[in-house]
């Protein structure tokens, strides 16, 4: 119950519509016991058992209720009688319609204000998900399955709407229904609805036991679906390299090996959902079976209940079945839905690792430089940086190289605030970047990755990703200092030309530079390059490096380098190797000094 809680949170704002939802029902369930009760005189009518009655019955008290309404009805039709026959069959007739017309009418009334609550609630938790799975830190993805995550916001939420928040119908008009079609009952016979009371709670029980165990069911279902929404969304990224390496088949066998056991928890999980309904169905039809027997000794035998009377109290025990059931089966939901919420509660109230301090100031200008002073870090349990020290100064370049797993892209996730650091300090103009908001600290930063990163959308989209309100001028400004401009102004749209998934209509060399269109449009201070023209040809990189210098004039960069020849004019190159400084200085000073850099150039150069 304590995720049921948490979920109809989201109901709250929407509270409006659960007043209109319950008033609706209300009605709906009175409405619905009066359109049952009502087929009482006409049933009185059509047998000729009405008594004649020409004085108005008079109220003695609630424990005549039953005698004064059937005096009261037999007086009513009495009068109506004496007005002739049929006048007496249309007013019934009409009365037993217009029952029915409003037990509908606030049917619909209650599930048309339920509707806004439902979809309401579902909106603000995709939501809330959405902006959660954005203000997560990146290491959080590092530990978790991307598909997974994409479970947790489609099917766990769409298990949570046909779970939880359809209860919310249920927690009116079910128990109104029930109580006014017993209160009905009562008055009718209370001999008879002693086992109406014997059925509802024995019903219960019942249905509770068979759905005990329902939570770990589903848990399991929900989390195979997360696994192979998983493998799926591997296969559409790495389709060139299964193809490639024609590894179709290992792929389809671990597909597979997921959706049969997806199948196995489903077939489980679904034949103990599936046992509810005919359990709850017979333990119904064994009461009616009891009710008919009893009921019929006091018509015929004991004749202590008219017939007529008899067949609307059937009416109405067969009524209230229905939200007997449906309150069996909700509590059954709520149990399969509690391994949904679990799930979907488990992101939404994740700590995250990296949080604005409380008195954090927003940092607008860069007027000095970056100092990194002695900074350690690991992403597990292997030191990646020891006591690592450099000091950038504004309007300098400093490349950072070594081999791979050296700690240089490292670096670019720490300055950025990607990752913290274990132990030291980073600084922007003496200010610990732990004291600044992370807005306003990536306000300060451009970034240009190894990959690029471009997203499903046109050109100017993905270039106003860095400033939503560029003009065209603006865009078109930046791809022509990133060298972009000479292939995009032939495209038939123009910067409106869309670029497919990851911007796959597009060149390697293309997309860079679009990647670096992008930070030129947004004019940092300070531009960190991550090995940006790594996975480049060599014409490509000449343009994409010509880019480069272009956006580099007059701004402070870190650039991590894996081709040397794209970093010779740094004013400072620093060496590293497993997480430390060994060399730094100039290009030509390191070449002088014919040690790890060196080496490295005399590698790349004979490759």
């Amino acid at each position: 119950m304590d995720y049921f809680k948490k979920i109809l949170r989201y109901a709250i704002p929407y509270k409006r519509y659960a007043w209109l939802n319950i008033i609706s029902n209300a009605f709906y369930a009175l409405f619905g016991t009066l359109a049952m009760v009502s087929l009482f005189p006409m049933l009185s009518v059509l047998f000729d058992k009405t008594k004649r009655l020409e004085i108005k019955p008079q109220w003695t008290g609630i424990l005549d209720t039953k005698d004064y309404a059937t005096n009261y009805l037999n007086y009513f039709v009495t009068q109506k009688a004496n007005q002739g026959t049929e006048d007496v069959l249309i007013f019934m007739v009409v009365l037993v319609i217009t029952m029915f017309l409003l037990k509908n009418l606030f049917g619909y009334l209650a599930m048309y204000f339920i509707t806004f609550l439902r979809n309401g609630a579902l909106k603000d938790l995709r939501n809330d998900l959405y902006k959660k799975t954005i203000d997560l830190p990146v290491s959080f993805y590092s530990e978790k399955r991307k598909g997974d995550t994409i479970a947790r916001i489609t099917n766990d939420v769409l298990e949570i709407q046909y779970s939880f928040l359809s209860i919310l119908e249920l927690l009116v008009r079910e128990p109104l229904t029930i109580i006014f079609g017993i209160s009905a009952m009562l008055i009718i016979s209370f001999k008879l609805t002693i086992f109406v009371f014997i059925f509802i709670p024995l019903s219960g029980f019942i249905i509770s036991r068979i759905g005990k165990s329902l939570k770990s069911h589903s848990d399991r279902v929900q989390n195979e679906q997360g696994f192979f929404l998983s493998i799926l969304e591997e296969t559409l990224g790495g389709l060139k390299i299964i193809k490639g390496f024609n590894a179709e088949r290992i792929f389809t066998e671990k597909f597979n090996e997921s959706t049969h056991r997806l199948f196995k928890f489903s077939n489980t999980l679904l034949n103990r959902q599936n046992l509810a309904s005919p359990t709850s169905e017979f333990l119904g039809i064994v009461v009616i079976a009891t009710l008919l027997w009893y009921g019929g000794q006091m018509v015929l035998v004991e004749k202590t209940l008219p017939a007529e009377m008899f067949i609307i109290y059937m009416a109405l025990a067969y009524q209230i079945l229905t939200p007997a059931k449906a309150i069996s089966r909700a509590s059954y939901n709520i149990k399969k839905g509690n391994a949904a919420a679990e799930r979907v509660l488990e992101i939404l109230e994740t700590r995250s690792a990296i949080k604005d301090a409380p008195d954090a100031i927003i940092k607008k200008e860069f007027t000095d430089g970056v100092t990194i002073e002695n900074v350690s870090f690991k992403y597990q349990d292997e030191w990646v940086l020891r006591n690592f020290s450099l000091k950038v100064a504004k309007g300098n370049t400093v490349a950072l190289v070594g081999q791979s797993g050296s700690g240089k892209s490292t670096i670019a996730n720490l300055v950025t605030r990607f990752y913290d650091v274990n132990e030291g300090d980073i600084n922007i103009d003496g200010v610990n970047i732990k004291k600044m908001t992370q807005k306003s600290l990536r306000g300060l930063l451009g970034l240009v990755t190894q990959d690029s990163i471009l997203f499903n959308d046109t050109i100017k989209g993905n270039l106003q990703v860095a400033k939503e309100d560029a003009s065209d001028e603006e865009i078109i400004e930046a791809l022509k200092i990133a060298n972009a401009w000479e292939f995009v102004e032939t495209l038939p749209l123009g910067i409106e030309t869309n670029i497919g998934d990851s911007g796959n209509k597009l060149s390697g060399g293309q997309k860079q530079r679009l990647s670096i269109a992008r930070a030129v449009l947004k004019n940092p201070p300070i531009m960190i390059l991550d090995e940006a023209t790594s996975a480049l040809d060599t014409e490509s990189e000449r343009l994409v490096q010509d880019a480069l210098e272009n956006m580099m004039k007059n701004r402070t960069s870190i650039v991590i380098a894996h081709r040397l020849s794209t970093i010779q004019k740094a004013d400072t190159i620093v060496v590293l190797s497993k997480g430390e400084i060994v060399e730094i200085g100039k290009h030509h000073e390191l070449l002088d000094k014919k040690g790890v850099y060196y080496n490295l150039v005399e590698m790349q150069s004979l490759a």
